[in-house]
């Protein structure tokens, strides 16, 4: 049962119906009590009437009989045909046991055999409520009672003037919720019309205003998707705008730098040709591989897939595989292990953003460090946090750049070389995804770019 309407439908149908049934039970109930309350009250009465008629007035039993019959109080409800009134039943039996008289209605048989009070007895397969008194002053014993049958069909009747105007009702009130239902689920259904009548370009935020308080939660929570869409878009749009423009500079060099070499017989235009295409190469390669590496950040979101991961052994990892560019750039690079036996830098982490975001934080320093230079890697733990930090003796960060250095394409007012201005942003995306922080710091000679993971992180060495 996938739709609201019909569920709803049903649960309120079934819910009238319950508290229908429960209260027919509870009338079925209250009303027999009384029924037997009020019935045994018309017993009581008409017996003792008619031992009072004989004794006091001295009116013959069968008078008595019949008088007491036409004046007993009438039932609580009347039968349809107005018949009840003419069911009680009266004997008078002396004490000897011979009957002295009796109603048209009474059986022939006794009614019952006690003395005093109200017992129930059956009588030819018909089972009778019956009211015996005694009187002692002329020898005789009254009985009368009524039928349990009649009894019986009287609540019957009760009850049917009951459930038959709420069979005929349910229909109709089936309708009245029906409708009720529809017109309660009707702001959402507008919702969905002006939804599916926008474009994709259309992300403005839904009106919460006018539609009922039960459903704002879910035009909150569609107006915070659309925002972060269009914040998503609008990153994809300049995204695109940036690496085209990026990529179609080193582009252009390539093929001036091409076109030259082609052109001359000069052997030195030629391999300095040679070497501006082998630099735009580079260039190009590195911001690819970039590009790649942004999309891979975007893509673990929700993704990622945490395990032990030793950051010192990374670390070395990653500067082994920079021995390239670390060559080109005549950059030496220290790696510095804190005390790993007394606490290893585990990391429960995913290990391709980990490697992402420390390899990007290296190459940035080796792109900016001054050719000879010395970069120092240091990575430390301790009991709530684990530390990668890079110094270089390059320019730096300066305080008015630290702001925006972690955008994508801006690069700092100190940048130097050909870099992209992709490093810092894939650092800050992964190390957001880690639940780490980067910060800077700047001390003598050398530019410190420290990037820490919280004690949430770190694997124990006794787990």
């Amino acid at each position: 049962m996938n739709s609201i309407r019909i569920r709803l439908f049903a649960i309120l149908l079934a819910t009238t119906g319950a508290v229908w049934l429960f209260a027919a039970a509870w009338i079925y109930a209250s009303t027999q009590a009384e029924v037997e309350r009020v019935l045994d009250a018309r017993l009581m009465e008409a017996a003792r009437m008619v031992s009072s008629l004989i004794t006091d007035h001295r009116i013959e039993p069968s008078a008595a009989v019949d008088a007491a019959i036409a004046n007993a109080p009438p039932p609580p409800f009347k039968q349809a045909d107005g018949s009840y009134s003419r069911q009680l039943s009266c004997q008078i039996w002396s004490l000897q046991g011979s009957l002295v008289s009796r109603s048209e209605s009474a059986p022939a048989t006794s009614l019952a055999s006690h003395t005093d009070g109200f017992e129930e007895t059956e009588i030819d397969g018909e089972r009778w409520r019956v009211y015996a008194v005694v009187n002692p002053t002329l020898g005789v014993r009254v009985l009368v009672g009524d039928s349990l049958e009649i009894r019986d069909r009287l609540i019957g009747d009760v009850i049917k003037g009951l459930l038959v105007p709420g069979i005929v009702i349910l229909p109709v009130l089936a309708v009245l919720i029906w409708v009720s239902v529809g017109r309660g689920l009707a702001p959402l259904t507008r919702i969905a019309e002006g939804l599916a009548g926008r474009s994709a370009s259309e992300l403005h935020p839904i009106d919460d205003g006018t539609v009922p308080r039960e459903v704002r939660p879910v035009i909150r929570a569609l107006n915070s998707l659309f925002g972060r869409v269009a914040e998503a878009r609008d990153r994809e749009q300049s995204f695109t705008a940036y690496a085209a423009h990026e990529l179609k500079t080193p582009l252009a060099g390539l093929k001036t730098q091409a076109q030259i070499a082609l052109r001359t017989d000069d052997s030195t235009i030629q391999r300095e040709a040679l070497s501006r295409i082998s630099t735009s190469v580079d260039r190009t390669s590195r911001m690819v591989r970039q590009l790649i590496d942004l999309a891979a950040v975007d893509a673990s979101q929700g993704a990622a897939k945490d395990e032990p991961v030793d950051v010192a052994v990374l670390v070395g990892e990653i500067a082994s595989e920079l021995e390239t560019q670390l060559a080109a750039n005549e950059v030496h690079v220290a790696v510095e292990f804190a005390d790993r036996a007394r606490q290893p830098a585990v990391l429960e982490a995913d290990r391709i953003l980990l490697r992402l975001a420390i390899r990007n934080l290296l190459e940035n320093a080796v792109q900016h460090s001054p050719k000879g230079a010395e970069v120092r890697c240091r990575v430390s733990a301790s009991q709530s946090e684990v530390v990668v930090e890079i110094l270089d003796q390059g320019p730096g960060i300066t305080v008015a750049d630290e702001a925006r250095v972690t955008e994508r394409f801006f690069r700092g007012s100190t940048a130097s070389g050909h870099g992209s201005g992709l490093g810092l942003s894939i650092v800050q995306m992964a190390l957001d995804r880690l639940g780490g922080n980067l910060t800077f710091e700047r001390g003598g000679t050398w530019f410190v770019a420290r990037a820490c993971f919280p004690s949430d992180r770190l694997r124990r060495a006794s787990s």
